[in-house]
């Protein structure tokens, strides 16, 4: 039988659009089982915390366990590999961090390439990284520490979480602009580094806010600047580096990423309760807490905000030729 060219165009259209029928109900009753959110450094360390934060928000607005796997190791390129190579079916999640727009440049030869082969799914949070001294030196102020470094050259060590890391680049960028000699100690992740910082093994640190500002506030550390262009809400008091070294400023994001070709509808989906997770004022009150401030984006804003700071700190890793160890 010849159906008129109006009944085959409006029945061809109906089939083309099966396909996603199935996939939009697959992403409404999404997720069905527990998602592992992969965190590529120690647990106690800030991409730790942050991830456990909106983990637990996840496990109760979506009904399935979100849990926290951690895979040290390499900048987080072992935990990124980990999810690149997953099924793209929104069950492995990556907390995506700054350090991952720093490896494009750090590392040759990576497996993947996050831009390509990541999808962005959510920011969370952007913090300055604070620096902090033991109480043992006696430096009160920026000014006093590069005095106090130049009179004793070689001999205050900074921790450093991992090479190519946040604090490692902070880190570098200030020794850079201050001209001191303070040699790195490098460590798996921020939490043994700040494990050794209170125990006065290593004397200066630039750490992520989130597992610092209790210490701070403590007195068991003191901090001496933010990294950040203006002062942060959580420690007001503490000035920036900018304010004795024009020019400076670093800072450390948080998000979520999925294998690349994650259905659009889950990433959607994810990317919703995210930001609702943000919008929530004891949420907010908590990453206040932190040190931070929410990153409500929408997965093509996450994705500029990846792109623009992999080519910004790649200029800085070429200048300042650092290379993994």
């Amino acid at each position: 039988m010849k159906l008129p060219r109006r009944n085959f165009l409006h029945l061809a259209a109906g089939a083309a659009a099966l396909p996603a029928v199935p996939r939009i109900a697959w992403a409404q009753a999404y997720p069905t089982r527990p998602v592992r959110i992969i965190v590529g450094f120690p647990a106690g360390g800030g991409t730790d915390i942050v991830a456990r934060l909106i983990g637990q928000w996840l496990s109760e607005r979506l009904g399935q366990q979100f849990i926290i796997e951690n895979r040290p190791g390499a900048g987080s390129n072992i935990a990124t590999e980990a999810v690149v190579r997953a099924a793209a079916d929104g069950y492995t999640l990556l907390m995506a961090v700054s350090a991952n727009a720093f490896n494009a440049t750090l590392y040759d030869k990576l497996n993947f390439n996050f831009i390509r082969d990541i999808a962005p799914v959510a920011g969370i949070m952007v913090v300055p990284n604070v620096m902090m001294v033991h109480p043992s030196i006696p430096a009160k102020t920026i000014p006093e520490l590069i005095a106090y470094a130049k009179a004793n050259p070689g001999k205050i060590n900074i921790a450093s979480g991992t090479i190519g890391g946040p604090g490692h680049v902070s880190g570098e960028l200030f020794k850079m602009m201050t001209g001191t000699d303070m040699p790195l100690v490098s460590y798996r992740g921020g939490g043994p580094a700040l494990v050794d910082l209170l125990a006065g093994q290593v004397q200066v640190m630039f750490a992520t806010m989130p597992p610092s500002i209790e210490y701070i506030r403590a007195g068991k550390l003191r901090a001496l600047a933010v990294t950040t262009a203006t002062r942060s809400d959580a420690l007001p008091d503490i000035p920036t580096v900018a304010e004795f070294v024009p020019g400076y400023e670093a800072s450390t994001w948080y998000g979520v990423g999925a294998p690349k070709a994650t259905p659009a509808e889950v990433v959607d989906k994810l990317n919703k309760e995210v930001n609702a997770a943000l919008a929530d004022p004891k949420n907010k009150a908590r990453l206040a807490d932190l040190g931070g401030d929410v990153l409500a984006l929408s997965p093509a804003d996450f994705g500029r905000l990846i792109a623009d700071e992999t080519e910004k700190w790649g200029k800085v890793f070429r200048a300042a030729n650092i290379k993994p160890q």
